[in-house]
């Protein structure tokens, strides 16, 4: 029998971050003969992101005393720490948890680099690859079959909530987005609704909760305001069984990859170049980018802002709400061929 290696996985946030490492633990789990024990440590704010993945076979929680965490870790007497957060808490952990450790490559340098001086060094991989280069180290290796998000069962009944009208087929649109400069106006997002074939179903969580309800009181087409009324896992399921999602750069957007979704992906004062474009291996043609692109101020933060520093937001304001429209039809040409209709 093969000796079992108990490996600890850290990443704390967020949760698009901690759906992008879901390949780092289906590919420990799946080494050739070895019998890698996984555990994984994140911020119990995450738990529904993880808490139906078969490849965990323990789940740690930081509900904010860390030290307490820690002593509870130390505990487990891992074999190896993959650290694919690389922040001062994870490296803290690591010192206090001694063992062998490997930590990830954020490229944080040729990130200023590039948000300050527009000189782009970026590596050319998504961020999935670095995640696994950093469990290079026990075997593990890039089996190519994209992200996972495991939905849980009780998740389905919301699609019974949904009006009758939207049942034959809707379109989901992800309004929300950690940074306002990562996301759309709200005249744009009306713009863009008002162009689609579909009715419309608003995701995002209770902070976009008003500004949903403003989108949708101002649309013609019919619109479904789910915005903090639902769990992740019931915002996920009415992400996979969308037609097309259009979204910014958030978690559900990483989400809809782990199901292969059909995504129309829009992007303000940040870059796909950073590595955080949707992961999808086997259906690279289901998603498509929305950028204004060549504008000097952009990329101005590997992150974002409350609001747009030059005054202007001309990397969401010069955004062709057409494009949007025409990319939707165009997936919904492709998923009909694909599905034979």
């Amino acid at each position: 029998m093969n000796t079992r290696t108990k490996v600890l996985v850290i990443r704390f946030s967020s949760i698009g971050d901690v759906v992008l490492t879901t390949p780092v633990l289906r590919c420990l789990k799946n080494i050739p003969d070895r019998n890698i024990e996984v555990h994984y440590v994140t911020k119990n704010t995450y738990e529904e992101v993880l808490q139906e993945n078969p490849y965990i076979d323990r789940l740690h929680l930081l509900d904010g005393n860390l030290v307490q965490l820690m002593l509870r870790l130390r505990k487990e007497k891992f074999d190896y720490i993959v650290d694919l957060q690389n922040s001062i808490r994870s490296v803290v952990m690591k010192l206090v948890l001694l063992r062998p450790s490997s930590g990830l490559n954020k490229a944080n340098v040729r990130k200023w680099m590039m948000t300050n001086f527009k000189i782009n060094r970026l590596p050319p991989v998504h961020i999935v690859d670095r995640y696994l280069a950093t469990a290079r180290a026990l075997g593990a290796k890039n089996d190519g079959k994209g992200l996972d998000f495991f939905l849980s069962q009780s998740s389905e009944s919301v699609l019974e909530i949904l009006p009758e009208s939207f049942q034959p087929g809707f379109i989901g649109f992800a309004i929300g987005g950690q940074h306002a400069t990562k996301r759309l106006p709200n005249e744009k997002i009306i713009s863009i609704i008002n162009r689609l074939p579909l009715p419309v179903v608003l995701l995002g969580g209770e902070a976009d909760k008003e500004n949903a309800a403003l989108i949708a009181a101002e649309c013609d087409q019919p619109v479904f305001n789910t915005c903090g009324l639902l769990s992740l896992h019931e915002s996920a399921r009415l992400v996979k069984t969308a037609k097309v999602l259009i979204t910014h750069d958030t978690g559900l957007m990483h989400i809809a990859a782990a199901f292969n979704s059909y995504i129309v992906s829009v992007w303000g004062n940040t870059i796909p170049a950073f590595g955080m474009y949707p992961y999808m291996p086997e259906f690279p043609e289901r998603f498509c980018v929305v950028e204004v692109k060549d504008l000097a101020c952009r990329p101005c933060s590997k992150l974002g802002y409350m609001k747009c520093p030059k005054g202007h937001f001309k990397c969401m304001m010069e955004i062709n709400e057409d494009e949007i429209a025409r990319s939707v039809q165009r997936m919904m040409l492709q998923q009909a061929e694909e599905s034979g209709s």
